[in-house]
């Protein structure tokens, strides 16, 4: 395909699968401490489930029950268990209690004070979120794969999941290429794009999706 081909099936692929992964799955990107906490909890769920719709099912329920990390870190061990269900790793529950806890002990439930204790480097917001119960590198990935459309800083950032998509799709293999082709100075439509390309890898839509290049 040439650059206009690309563009065009990143626009075809845009609206057909959303804004991005989490915010077509009821977890908007805004800017707001309880926001973010459940873009960080539905993080490490994806991380810790080998099936994505799981994830997302459990981070639902826990959003509907206890939308910011005071009010996670407030509630009983076997609520959550209840919550997140047979399907969810066993300890999760504990480990998201402890994860609730630490961010409303050490940043009063904000990540936004992590973010200004960084300075804005990602590398050091990478450092500092890993420093959180139940958050490593991938959890990582999956943050800032989201959270980029805010966290300007840390753009243009593409997780594996993505980056496979679009090697699949032909639109690229480094975040510096999709950024091209998604105009990047319209940082949230490449935040969007990086989350639909991992949403289509997790469906093994590859096909489907490349047929939009053509329309």
């Amino acid at each position: 395909m040439d650059v206009d081909e690309k563009r065009r099936l990143v626009r075809g692929l845009l609206r057909e699968v959303g804004r991005g992964f989490a915010e077509p799955h009821g977890f908007p990107v805004t800017n707001s401490p309880g926001r973010l906490f459940q873009l960080l909890y539905l993080s490490i769920l994806l991380r810790r489930s080998n099936d994505y719709h799981v994830a997302v099912e459990a981070a639902q329920r826990l959003r509907d029950r206890w939308d910011t990390a005071q009010k996670l870190a407030a509630s009983p061990y076997e609520k959550r268990v209840q919550l997140l269900g047979k399907g969810v790793r066993r300890g999760t529950a504990e480990v998201l209690g402890e994860l609730a806890q630490t961010v409303a002990g050490r940043y009063r439930g904000d990540l936004r004070r992590l973010r200004t204790e960084a300075r804005r480097d990602p590398v050091r917001e990478r450092a500092l979120l890993e420093e959180l119960p139940g958050v490593d590198g991938k959890v990582v990935d999956l943050f800032f794969r989201e959270a980029q459309i805010l966290w300007k800083e840390v753009s243009p950032f593409a997780d594996p999941q993505a980056l496979s998509a679009a090697r699949k799709l032909g639109l690229g293999r480094t975040p510096e290429d999709l950024a091209e082709l998604a105009e990047y100075e319209e940082s949230e439509q490449f935040g969007w794009l990086v989350g639909a390309l991992a949403q289509i890898d997790l469906d093994h839509r590859h096909e489907e999706i490349r047929a939009l290049a053509g329309r």
